[in-house]
């Protein structure tokens, strides 16, 4: 299985941008946000859990009605939890499962709840995706059409950016202000080397 290097940061940090690099750069990256909700919308079993936790409503005419999922976790941490319960087990699992197929030196693994969710187990590191919290909120406003008050909501629940980048191995500002390649493409090439040592000189069992 291929080193998976955790890719997180809070809401409207800019990850998806930064993944997009690694891309481009040829490492593979699987999106658990992504894969997430395409599990919710097609995955029969999840959407059974689903319908037994939120009710019927939760999908409109087939389609999953993420608005009306949304208003009810985000109002609610116990709901978030029960949720989360259901989606982020099979979803880590799915990581696995991918990173097995693939044959790069290191694969991304972008996720909002890296430490949220524990699935940071097992990866080989984790990169922080850090900006300023009026430029993330002002993101997420202009993305999702929403308004200042639905943003901070959701905040609350995730860890505190500081917090959550004091956790990280590595850390990308995406401020606007420094230049996001030249940080990927340095950290890129130090991954390659470190797992290339790795191969070389194998970590002996204690």
């Amino acid at each position: 299985m291929a080193n998976i290097i955790g890719l997180t940061g809070g809401i409207g940090s800019g990850k998806t941008t930064v993944a997009k690099v690694f891309a481009t750069l040829g490492i593979p990256v699987f999106n658990a946000d992504a894969v997430a909700k395409e599990l919710m919308q097609n995955d029969p079993i999840v959407k059974l859990k689903l319908i037994e936790l939120f009710g019927d409503n939760v999908f409109a005419n087939g389609q999953l009605d993420r608005n009306f999922l949304a208003k009810i976790v985000f109002a609610d941490p116990h709901q978030l939890e029960r949720l989360n319960a259901i989606v982020h087990p099979i979803t880590i699992q799915a990581a696995k499962d991918w990173a097995t197929m693939q044959s790069a030196p290191y694969v991304i693994k972008e996720a909002a709840l890296v430490f949220e969710s524990g699935s940071g187990e097992g990866l080989a590191g984790v990169i922080g995706v850090s900006a300023p919290l009026p430029l993330r909120i002002h993101r997420v406003m202009q993305r999702d059409n929403c308004t200042k008050q639905e943003v901070e909501k959701r905040m609350q629940n995730q860890l505190s950016e500081t917090l959550k980048m004091k956790l990280c191995d590595w850390v990308i500002i995406n401020d606007d202000q420094v230049l996001v390649v030249p940080q990927v493409v340095a950290l890129h090439e130090k991954l390659l080397k470190q797992f290339s040592m790795d191969n070389v000189n194998p970590i002996k069992p204690p």
